[in-house]
């Protein structure tokens, strides 16, 4: 749904909402971060919500147990449509395809399951999933649906989401960060990455980055990135310094929040660039994602409202 939209709720004209759009909107936040998690992507995270606002306004609420639980289902539903369509879009896309990165209030940060949920390692890890392993485990293991409800949204049977969650998992577990690290360590280790790269030192870099690091840029086809990941601490070091010695004018870096954790923000000629996000295990950058397609930088300039609740 986008802001413009003409039958956004809340842009009516003023008076007692209807009891569909004032439900509507008290969960509006609660549906953007389910389908936002299961999708990657904002621009059609806010597609799904508009289509689950359409179903909505046409349902009978007297019939409605539970009405949050009726508009996650809606929602799922729709994410998983779109999911389908995606995977269609992503196997045209030039390069990595990297989830869209979003500006989040220090709120978000500060809750740390819904941090590390939007974080864009684990994002990435959600993106080797199934549609349908990743909508169960989204709402299992982020959201805490129960597994009838999640039946419903998904069109199983409660027994068969338990294995398909228990499979999610395994598989999630085996690929996310070791250890959960603190924003302070994010943080430290993204100065010491920042000075660095300022200071063109780089051994300033091998020392904060893995050794096995990986390094994702986004493009999109749009702006220059590598057209697949590039791996190893010295390879990293060669190809940002390489990188910084041929950039004409100043470029300037600055740090975010993005995705509920520490970012950069990086400028060239004061106009932005990208963000460049990062994974940590230990005390040790594994993961350096850098988005700069810029149809997927519309969300950082203002701060993007999510909530497990």
């Amino acid at each position: 749904m986008t802001d413009h939209h003409p039958a956004e709720p809340g842009t009516t004209a003023p008076g007692p909402a209807d009891p569909a759009t004032e439900t509507f909107v008290r969960h509006r936040n609660l549906l953007f971060t389910v389908a936002y998690e299961m999708l990657g992507s904002a621009a059609d995270a806010e597609d799904v919500l508009q289509e689950t606002w359409l179903r909505w306004i046409g349902v009978d609420l007297e019939q409605v147990r539970d009405r949050r639980a009726y508009l996650v289902r809606i929602t799922t539903r729709q994410s998983l449509n779109r999911l389908r369509t995606m995977k269609r879009r992503k196997e045209a896309y030039v390069g990595p395809w990297l989830p869209e990165p979003l500006l989040t209030s220090p709120d978000v940060a500060e809750d740390v399951e819904l941090a590390e949920s939007v974080s864009m390692a684990l994002m990435l890890v959600l993106e080797t999933l199934s549609p349908t392993e990743r909508a169960v485990f989204v709402l299992r293991e982020v959201f805490d649906v129960g597994y009838d409800e999640i039946a419903a949204a998904v069109d199983k049977r409660p027994d068969a989401v338990r294995q398909i969650n228990h499979r999610a998992r395994r598989h999630v577990d085996a690929r996310r960060p070791r250890r959960q690290v603190s924003s302070r360590q994010t943080r430290a280790a993204l100065e010491a990455f920042q000075h660095a790269l300022e200071t063109g030192d780089p051994q300033g870099l091998l020392d904060v980055l893995a050794p096995d690091v990986v390094l994702v840029g986004d493009g999109g086809g749009i702006k220059q990135a590598a057209l697949r990941p590039v791996v190893g601490a010295d390879k990293v070091t060669r190809l940002f310094l390489g990188g910084l010695s041929r950039v004409v004018g100043s470029l300037t870096v600055e740090p975010t929040e993005v995705n509920g954790n520490p970012g950069l923000l990086v400028r060239l000629n004061g106009d932005l660039d990208g963000i460049l996000a990062v994974r940590l295990d230990d005390t040790r950058v594994t993961g350096l994602y850098y988005v700069r397609n810029p149809e997927k930088l519309s969300r950082i300039t203002t701060e993007t409202p999510l909530t497990l609740h």
